[in-house]
């Protein structure tokens, strides 16, 4: 559950501010009578408040300065002010000073409400954007921040959103560039305007000035009405333009007059347009080169490269893996209603193994299809991906060893050793047993298995029975999910069901 920590020396206010919150079910809530005892909470507990809400007016140590000391122990800290009407020059300084918003007097437990969830989710934001391990750049040096990860990203994400200049997000494909946009602009003074996303890359040459700026009706065959472009759609927002490095040079001249001017003109119209957006570029192209041939215009470059942002490929950055696969794992147990609780050694080493082209997304989409294949709460070898398997060399016969789990925010679990079901399925594995194999001492074996004679032949087919009917109820007769969850080949599992005469629908309502 969130922890708020709510600050006033008014004992009425802290009370309906309190009541307020806790109605919602999701938020814990303290108190503090003034900015000292709130600092002292703060730091008695370290960084397990995620809110502060703070009276700007209080005794012994003010609002203001409260702010200040808080940013200063724990930057990832959420502040909100509450203030009069009188000190709500006070507030602004007070969110240029890092405060999250304000709220004016009396408080209405809607807006408190409203306002705080805000917050939180902007602050989410920020711990997700931490696993795309952004670099900023100044002055040709990297930003190094604080010496954690969280304190390095919030300094960098409280950098940005303090200004409006426009920022280039630089990385390939799947690092995480609109999430580093989307918390941007979420934790910065636009906050309340729109958020609006634009993929150059997926819009027609002949359309793009249409789509940012619109178009007036009858301006060009098929401009049966008027419609406003994505500038205009943004105002007070933030336009956030990916894949820019896929823009008709065209293009990138008009878009480079509308940061200069701050004005633009929709086709077919004689009326300019001023416009108050802030710009945010992404690209996964190498800009430098493409200047250099001339597809990229460079003083455009130099306009959006005011703040450049680099976010490394996940094959740089292996030891990170398994703090992503944390976060995606508790993700998708809410999502999906699972309760997974470790990732197999095995698997382990296999998603630390493969290369990743596909970057942070393609991992959250392998994590996603295991949690669809994998039928025990252990994320096990078997559950990966073939592409994952082939491109590391890795097939199941060999990853039979049992290995413990490696506990994902839990405890760990052994993984149950897994027997190549597609191997005993296939008929053909029978010519593979001959007289001439090694069977040990069969004076000291036991005299069957399971009870039964000891022959190979009796034994494999009750297997097989036995694991086809428990595979079949668990779903519920279905042959095409059976066949996929259990690893054996639609037609293989066809015949085995008509060679021992199993009926599939009679598991159907089991």
């Amino acid at each position: 559950m969130i922890r708020i920590l709510v600050a006033d020396d008014d004992q009425g206010l802290r009370l309906s501010v309190k009541s307020a919150l806790t109605s919602t079910g999701r938020y814990q809530v303290e108190e503090a009578f003034d900015g000292i005892n709130a600092l002292e909470k703060i730091k008695a507990e370290g960084a397990a408040f995620d809110v502060a809400i703070l009276d700007v007016d209080m005794p012994r140590m003010n609002g203001l300065e409260a702010l200040k000391q808080i940013k200063e122990f724990n930057p990832g800290a959420v502040v909100i002010m509450m203030t009069a009407f009188a000190s709500i020059d006070h507030a602004v300084q007070a969110v240029k000073d890092g405060a999250y918003n304000y709220l004016s007097k009396p408080v209405n437990g809607d807006d408190l409400i409203a306002l705080v969830d805000r917050a939180v989710a902007a602050q989410t934001l920020i711990s997700n954007v931490a696993f795309s391990a952004p670099v900023l750049m100044e002055e040709g040096r990297k930003f190094i921040g604080q010496n954690t990860q969280m304190k390095k990203v919030f300094n960098v994400i409280h950098r940005l959103s303090k200004v409006d200049t426009p920022v280039l997000i630089r990385g390939a494909s799947g690092t995480g560039k609109e999430l580093v946009a989307r918390a941007i602009h979420f934790n910065s003074a636009r906050k309340d305007g729109k958020f609006v996303a634009i993929n150059c890359s997926a819009i027609p040459e002949n359309l793009f000035e249409s789509e940012l700026f619109g178009h007036e009706k009858g301006s060009f065959t098929g401009a049966d009405q008027r419609k406003i472009g994505k500038f205009q759609y943004a105002e007070g927002g933030t336009l956030f333009l990916d894949e820019v490095g896929d823009m008709p040079v065209l293009m990138q001249v008009k878009l480079l007059r509308v940061l200069q001017e701050k004005m633009f003109v929709p086709v077919g119209a004689n009326r300019e347009i001023s416009t108050n957006v802030r710009i945010i570029a992404a690209t996964n192209r190498p800009l430098e080169d493409m200047m250099k041939a001339g597809t990229f215009r460079e003083d455009l470059f130099y306009r959006l490269n005011v703040i450049p942002i680099f976010l490394p490929s996940l094959v740089d950055r292996k030891d990170d893996v398994d703090h992503l696969i944390n976060m995606f794992i508790r993700k998708f147990n809410q999502s999906h209603g699972k309760r997974i609780t470790a990732v197999s050694a095995d698997a382990m080493a296999v998603l630390k193994k493969y290369d990743w082209p596909g970057n942070i997304r393609e991992l959250e989409n392998v994590i996603e299809h295991s949690f669809v294949m994998e039928a025990s709460n252990v994320l096990t070898i078997s559950s990966l991906p073939e592409v994952v398997l082939n491109a590391t060399g890795t097939t199941l016969p060999e990853i039979l060893s049992g290995a413990p789990a490696l506990p994902v925010g839990g405890p760990s679990i052994p993984a149950t050793t897994m027997l190549p079901v597609r191997a005993l399925m296939d008929d053909e594995m029978d010519d593979a047993v001959t007289d001439d194999d090694d069977l040990g001492d069969a004076e000291t074996m036991e005299p069957g298995l399971g009870g039964g004679a000891l022959d190979f032949n009796a034994q494999k087919e009750a297997f097989e029975k036995e694991f086809i009917m428990k595979a079949l109820k668990m779903f519920k007769g279905r042959i095409n999910q059976t066949a996929l969850h259990a690893n054996i080949p639609k037609k293989t599992l066809l015949r085995k069901i008509e060679k021992y005469g199993i009926v599939a629908k009679d598991f159907s309502q089991q």
